[in-house]
């Protein structure tokens, strides 16, 4: 590894294009799996260097860190910088000598020299996070749908609705302009950068688990595409017969008969008996035009942590459902720009924040304030939970209410 950047204190340094090989296989064996050649290459294609980190000892990567420049949809509808805090490992021989932390310190000074104020991950443990300050800040919906037994009541103008089959790759680019049109829509959505159109066709043939090969549905209204679904079919016999299940990838449509129509097609497809999804928003609209949601099975997990980096610039950045002026004192031990009394003024019209020496009414930690910030987490429940202190009688409830998101935060994808 060359010593550009280098902090030889931490063992830290910013990763060259020409060692990216070695840094993969470190990320891939810690993870423990082998992952295949296309996934290498988009990976490589997509790695923004001067925001990848390795951890050295000697001349051996014995950690990985990067980060990706997303600009990431918050309540009010605005995109805000927002560090896509990715392909964090530590080798297994390394383990408790402070290598993630010195990498989640690099890496939280050099989001703040950039002038992020959010840094948000999917946490493969998410016990790790929260001592970094990340808090889970919206959750995602997995189902194991028995379309044998359930059926669809669809609203007006499905009918209207034409779905057709189309090669993934060749229908990409109105795939992605359907996806473009709903980003500012829903706090969380990622305002996808060239390149990044791509992960949704990656399609390598050793993570297929049995199942075909990427197939795509396009529907459109009036001769313009308004929605699309990626799928895989898994074919399966059992003693009654045909019990195939076809495996959701991704689903987007602009208006609820193009919505519709895409969900009826996916509980049609012939010798299937399973609908599989997995990531979906917690507000998925097929949940409330089943006919029997307990043979869906449903299932909620953590998706997308989120930090504040700059406490002040990230509650201004963001507008609030009702008005709101309220006093918080932040800890932040790991950032402590952030710490001490923050005042944040703000409506549905915009907000702004700032230092103050006021009387605080909540206090919490960062934490708390991330896994808020989307509107997804009510700060009365995490009140609930210990984690948020009420200064001021009523300042609880009107910082809840004001915080909340009429539609539920969601990534949309993984990074």
């Amino acid at each position: 590894m060359g010593t550009e950047r280098t902090d030889h204190a931490t063992g830290l340094t910013v990763l060259r294009p020409e060692d990216f090989d070695r840094w993969w296989d470190g990320l891939v064996r810690a993870f423990g799996g082998v992952a295949a050649a296309e996934e290498r290459e988009l990976d490589r294609s997509l790695t923004e260097f001067d925001r990848s980190l390795a951890a050295l000892d000697g001349d051996e990567i014995v950690g990985t860190a990067g980060a990706f420049s997303f600009r990431m949809t918050v309540p009010g509808g605005a995109g805000v910088p927002a560090a896509g805090v990715t392909m964090v490992s530590v080798a297994a021989t390394h383990r408790r000598r402070g290598v993630l932390t010195s990498m989640m310190r690099r890496q939280l000074d050099d989001v703040r020299a950039l002038g992020e104020p959010l840094a948000v991950l999917f946490a493969s443990e998410p016990a790790i996070y929260g001592r970094f300050g990340y808090g889970a800040a919206a959750l995602q919906l997995t189902a194991e749908i028995d379309t044998s037994r359930v059926s669809l009541t669809l609203p007006a103008g499905t009918e209207d609705v034409r779905v057709r089959y189309a090669e993934p790759a060749g229908v990409l680019d109105a795939c992605e302009s359907v996806y473009a049109a709903l980003v500012p829509g829903r706090p969380g959505m990622l305002a996808r950068q060239p390149g990044w159109e791509r992960v949704g066709l990656l399609d390598p043939e050793s993570e297929r688990e049995g199942a075909s090969a990427l197939r795509c549905v396009v529907a459109e209204r009036d001769g313009r595409v308004t929605g699309y679904a990626r799928y895989r079919t898994k074919l399966g016999w059992g003693p009654d017969g045909h019990d195939g299940t076809v495996k959701l990838e991704d689903l987007a449509a602009l208006d609820p008969a193009t919505d519709a129509a895409l969900w009826r097609f996916l509980f049609g497809i012939d010798l299937m008996s399973t609908l599989s999804l997995h990531g979906r928003p917690v507000d998925d609209a097929w949940q409330y035009l089943v006919s029997d949601i307990r043979r869906c099975r449903p299932r909620l997990r953590d998706s997308g942590h989120v930090r504040l980096v700059d406490v002040a610039a990230a509650l201004s950045a963001r507008t609030y459902q009702t008005p709101l002026d309220v006093v918080f004192e932040v800890e932040d031990a790991f950032c402590p720009w952030n710490a001490g009394r923050v005042r944040l003024t703000g409506d549905p019209k915009g907000a702004s924040c700032e230092r103050t020496t006021d009387a605080a009414d909540l206090a919490l930690s960062v934490r708390e304030l991330g896994a808020a910030y989307l509107g997804g987490v009510s700060l009365l429940s995490l009140a609930r939970a210990g984690r948020v202190q009420e200064l001021r009688p009523g300042a609880l409830t009107e910082a809840s209410v004001a915080f909340g998101s009429p539609v539920p935060p969601w990534l949309p994808h993984g990074f």
